[in-house]
Formats: C-alpha cells, structure tokens, sequence
C-alpha cells in the first residue's frame, strides 16, 4: 500500500526544452486532492501527439518543464477522495479523452530541477498522478502492452471510422500515414468490410504492416504520385473517405482532393502552428465533408470495454499493431526510431 504521509519518487521523462531530448529524472509524487489516482504505469505508447508536444507544433510551451504521455496501461495503487469508479488493484487503461468519474485538478511533482507540472493524464513515467475520468478499468488478465493502445490508438481510430467518417460496408478509403493511428483505421475499415482500403506512407515496413492488417493497396509516397495512384484505384469519382493522421498541410490539400464529391475526409493530425492548407470550399455546399476529429469522439468507459471484448474474441489484433518495446531509460532513443521510420507500429514503453 502508498503510504501517503512518505516521500515516494518514481522516474520520470520530461519536456525540460521544447526540440530537444526529454530529460530523465526522479519526481516526488505530490499528495493525492479530490478526483486523483495513484497509478503504477506498466506500459506506455508513444504518441504522434507527444512528437508535436517536443517540437512545438503548437507554439512555444508555457507549461515548461512537464510530463507527457497519453495512452498507457496501469494498476491503481490508491484512491483520492470522492474516486468511485476505480479502486485499488484495478488494472486500467490510462487515456487522454475524458470518461466516467471526476476531473480533478492537476497534480505538480517536486524535483531536482524544481516543479514540474503534468495533465489529468501522463505516462512517460513510472507512477503517475491521473484525474479518475482518464481512467477505465479493464479485465486484470488483459495484456498491458496491447492494452495501452486503447489509451489513443485503437479509440481514436475506430472512433474515426465509426464516428467521424461513418464509413459503410464496400465503401473506398485512404488512409496517409500508417503509424499508430492509421494502422489501427485501415484495421478498423477492414472490421467494417470496406473496399479498397488504401494505406500511403513513406515507408515500406508500414506499409506492408498496413496489408496485413487490412489495407488491400499500398502507395509509397516517396516513390509515386499518390493521388494519381488513389484515383487509378478508386477511379476519377474519388474515395468515399480519406483519413490524414499526419498534419501535414500537403497531404491534407491531398486528401481532400481524392475525395469524392460526397465523400468524408477526416483530418487527425495537427499542421504546425503558422501553417494553412487550402481548399477549395465550394464542395462543401453539395454533401462533401471536411471534419477535425477529436479523439474520434470516443467514450472510453463505453469503448474500451467493447474493444477488450473483440480482442479477446480474436476480431480484434493488436499484437502486430506493436512495433517494439524500450525501458523508459531509452525513450528518446524510442522517439528517434518512431520519428525516422525504424520501426513500423506502435513503440512501447515498458516501466518494469
């Protein structure tokens, strides 16, 4: 049991400076006030999100220094006041969308380099302070690592397909970017019988992940036109949906392009502060669709309870979905390896 009234520190990576490594260093964990959860992180990904976080895609930081980490796995070790729907022992998945219970204030760890401020929610850390409605507990023998994808991952993606886009049965799709996030859309239109599934990327190792998690054609980007190569697929009409995970204000400009004149396009990823993608809005006003997904508007107290269920039922895979495992000493080797294209799937972080 956490001895609240002791001194506990735990190891923690930390945004110190905006485009350079995280640094790693202990944090006495604070007091737990109303709404708060001790968690023990188990597993951790490594988000998209958090690349931006590093790089400033949003602008300078004012919170400086403080944690990240969005999407993990954990075991509730105690419970702050008014805390209902989690208990002590729970295994939970650590997620960034709101869900049941209370939001509490944000917690401020003590440390060598002085105060370091979190979110209702961080991971890159061994234990971590998290408000109680960025926890859902799930089925204590579910694995951690696969488990922490549904922190963002799997949530956000199949919340793009079902939610945001409403992609149909045998309805086309393409998906730019297959890290993370877009391995688990192509998976999620593929649950959902959609045809063609498109997969582009840069890099052949996701690519070929993408196929074998759904995508029925691959285009390397950096070797032909992908929107060329989309509308020979698809034909000069379009897809249904297109889906950008990569904020990058060309491939955007692209997406909205190939789809069709009453199709959906879906914009996941976040262009840099300063950037601006343009369109041409008149399709707008005859059924075509332009839309910012937020976390694919899951509900994680609804969500993730159905997505365990389907992986333990085998419809769901998410084994292939992880690329591969660092200790969190190694993280910014781990961030390094996500950003050249290294590894194809999710990096985890393993705090055992």
């Amino acid at each position: 049991m956490f001895d609240l009234f002791n001194a506990m520190k735990s190891l923690a990576a930390i945004l110190v400076q905006q485009r350079a490594p995280l640094a790693l260093e202990e944090v006495e964990i604070p007091r737990l006030a109303l709404g708060q959860v001790l968690v023990k992180v188990l597993s951790s990904g490594i988000c998209g999100s958090q690349l931006g976080e590093i790089d400033g895609v949003k602008g300078p930081d004012r919170f400086l220094p403080h944690l990240l980490g969005h999407e993990g796995t954990g075991v509730v070790l105690e419970c702050g006041e008014g805390v209902s729907t989690v208990r002590r022992g729970d295994k939970v998945v650590l997620h960034w969308r709101k869900g049941a219970g209370l939001e509490s204030t944000t917690p401020t760890y003590e440390s060598r380099i002085g105060p370091v401020h979190a979110g209702w929610v961080t991971t890159f850390n061994e234990y971590a302070v998290v408000s109680e409605n960025r926890l859902t507990a799930i089925d204590g023998n579910f694995d951690p690592d696969s488990a922490a994808l549904f922190g963002c991952a799997v949530t956000t993606a199949f919340g793009v397909i079902h939610n945001d886009a409403q992609l149909k049965i045998g309805q086309s799709i393409a998906v730019f970017g297959v890290g993370g996030v877009g391995l688990s859309v192509v998976q999620g239109a593929a649950m959902v019988s959609a045809w063609p599934i498109i997969a582009v990327d840069l890099h052949d190792n996701r690519l070929a992940l993408a196929q074998q998690l759904g995508a029925t054609h691959a285009v390397n980007s950096s070797a032909t036109d992908p929107e060329r190569a989309i509308r020979t697929i698809v034909g000069n009409g379009g897809a249904d949906v297109a889906v950008d995970t990569t904020g990058n204000v060309k491939l955007i400009e692209m997406a909205y392009r190939v789809t069709g004149a009453r199709g959906r396009t879906v914009l996941v990823g976040v262009p840099p502060q300063g950037s601006a993608a343009t369109i041409h809005t008149l399709p707008l006003h005859f059924e075509k669709r332009l839309v910012g997904s937020h976390g694919g508007q899951c509900r994680p107290e609804v969500d993730i309870p159905n997505y365990v269920r389907l992986a333990k039922a085998g419809r769901l895979d998410l084994a292939p979905c992880i690329g591969k495992r660092y200790p969190l000493a190694d993280i910014n080797r781990a961030i390094d390896d996500v950003r050249s294209g290294a590894i194809a799937g999710r990096a985890i972080l393993k705090m055992d």
